[in-house]
């Protein structure tokens, strides 16, 4: 896939996506992604058609590594204009404007604009820490993707039932310290949690990352998945090294 042209504001650069000929426009002033986006877009169960969004879109990483595994119309959300604009100008970048929308808005009003009950994945990475842990940082861009300041968990739950259908899936990442609040939260909501993957940065450290998956209206029965670890060595795992180089789309269940 060819690179478009496109406008670059002061502070940001293009960098390789290293998978499928994909770009992407980055700025450490505003937003850059970093490997929980890149593990949930290759763990969640994705639809060969039909309709996905993402919630907590940023620079809209999520959506355009979406594009590699399937034809389905993807949807990303950000309240934040500055990285809506950015994640807009990445969808003319990759020449991917047939199959991806950036929405700026806010995902509790999402379900107005975009429907209730309307999609077959619904994926979130949203911002890890209560307002009230934690020290902010003094950019607001990126205290906002770090700190609940425009959405609580309770919030990202609420919104994820809203526009997920019956039957289809919703995939988050989040630390492992919060998964019973997830899990909790998710079933208060009639979000069914069936598959949870725990990842460490090496052998003997614990999980600093959780992927999770729900089924709307699923009945109670979960897998935990094998352990995925980061780093083998040097460098990363054969499985990560699979899915940087574009070699397979997704993460391996079997570990």
């Amino acid at each position: 896939m060819g690179k478009h042209e496109t406008t670059l504001n002061p502070g940001e650069r293009i960098d390789d996506l290293l998978t499928h000929g994909l770009h992407i426009i980055q700025s450490d002033e505003v937003f850059a992604f970093s490997l929980d986006a890149v593990l949930l877009a290759r763990f969640c169960s994705v639809p060969p058609r039909g309709k996905i969004v993402d919630l907590c879109t940023g620079n809209g990483v999520i959506p355009l590594l979406l594009s590699t595994r399937t034809q389905a119309s993807i949807v990303g959300v950000e309240i934040q204009p500055r990285l809506a604009g950015m994640a807009q100008r990445n969808v003319e970048l990759n020449g991917l404007g047939a199959q991806l929308h950036m929405l700026e808005g806010d995902l509790k009003e999402a379900h107005v604009s975009l429907g209730r009950g309307e999609f077959d994945l619904v994926t979130v990475n949203p911002p890890y820490m209560p307002v009230t842990t934690g020290e902010q940082n003094g950019n607001p861009h990126i205290a906002a993707a770090r700190h609940e300041l425009y959405c609580t968990l309770e919030d990202v739950l609420a919104a994820c039932a809203k526009l997920v259908r019956t039957g289809g899936r919703v995939a988050m990442v989040h630390r492992p310290s919060r998964l019973v609040e997830i899990i909790v939260g998710m079933r208060q909501v009639k979000l069914e949690p069936k598959r949870i993957r725990f990842v460490h940065p090496r052998a003997g450290v614990e999980a600093n990352m959780v992927l999770i998956e729900a089924l709307r209206d699923g009945k109670p029965d979960v897998r935990l998945l094998p352990p995925l670890i980061v780093h083998e060595g040097d460098g990363y795992c054969s499985e990560l090294q699979a899915v940087f180089h574009g070699q397979t789309g997704e993460l391996r269940e079997e570990g």
